[in-house]
């Protein structure tokens, strides 16, 4: 993995903006999207153990139509001279066609699976898995959760809090499957907090990042809590008022802004140190876990 040169620690750079400082609060940006062009952000923490794991056998994985997730695994593939599968959420992708994400991911040589929304939730049960690979002639590969989050992608991104110890009070972050929180928190310090922004509808995700964090380290790890109110709709929903957040945004900083999870996690920073929910003197490092997709 080292071979394909990432630009570790990530820059921690400082985000000056008179709506954080006028309540005496710091932003600082983590800028995980420039670990490497390809393997962007959280998605290289999370993938670089379960590659080094993998061991030359072919990568299996899971995602929906426009998974990021899907993306950096094909990316990885292409890379690293890989065999990968995709299984796709929904047969009906099947016979239309690709869109620009699925297209990368073809492009990156994945081969890809569709199947039925029924079976895709019965993923992880082993008959259905067991029959997930064979269908896809991959029987001995080996097989990376949707998201990437398992133990091994906690561990690894428990080297993310371990960056920026010493340096933040708050770390926030957006999350899809909770794997980089469950990391994150082990990595930080006492006294430091992460603060997760769930993408998706249903508050079912703390009791996930507990399952990852019992599976990583055999309980709870660090400070973190997760604010359940800026996933504006679910995943992959993006509204007027975020897009223009997000546009203004990348006017007064200069940083291109992913709208699926990075913008809703610093559109809920600003919320909150409008509501007064950090006292003055906090820092706040903000993760930037990925940047807008290209075709």
């Amino acid at each position: 993995m080292t071979d394909l040169r990432p630009r570790l620690p990530s820059p921690l750079q400082e985000a000056a903006d008179d709506r954080f400082g006028r309540h005496g609060v710091r932003l600082l940006l983590k800028r995980d999207d420039l670990i490497h062009p390809e393997l962007i952000g959280n998605k290289w923490r999370k993938l670089a153990p379960n590659l080094e794991r993998a061991a030359g056998r072919t990568l299996l994985t899971f995602g929906g139509a426009y998974s990021n997730h899907l993306r950096a695994t094909a990316a990885a593939g292409r890379l690293l001279g890989l065999p990968t599968v995709g299984v796709v959420r929904g047969d009906e992708l099947a016979d239309r066609p690709l869109n620009p994400s699925l297209a990368r991911c073809a492009a990156d040589g994945m081969r890809l699976r569709f199947v039925d929304r029924s079976t895709y939730r019965r993923k992880t049960e082993p008959d259905v898995l067991a029959g997930l690979l064979a269908t896809a002639g991959a029987a001995d590969a080996y097989v990376v959760p949707e998201g990437g989050s398992n133990a091994a992608a906690v561990r690894g991104c428990r080297a993310l809090g371990a960056e920026l110890r010493g340096h933040a009070d708050v770390v926030a972050l957006a999350c899809g499957t909770g794997g980089t929180l469950a990391g994150l928190a082990a990595g930080l310090a006492p006294g430091q907090r992460a603060l997760g922004i769930p993408v998706l509808r249903g508050g079912f995700l703390g009791e996930e990042i507990l399952a990852l964090q019992e599976e990583a380290f055999g309980g709870r790890r660090g400070e973190w809590r997760l604010d359940e109110r800026f996933h504006f709709g679910g995943y992959a929903r993006v509204t007027p008022e975020l897009e223009a957040f997000a546009a203004d945004f990348e006017r007064r900083h200069d940083l291109r802004v992913e709208r699926l999870y990075v913008a809703k996690s610093l559109y809920a920073l600003l919320t909150l140190t409008e509501e007064g929910a950090f006292p003055p003197g906090t820092r706040l490092a903000a993760v930037v876990t990925g940047s807008p997709f290209t075709a």
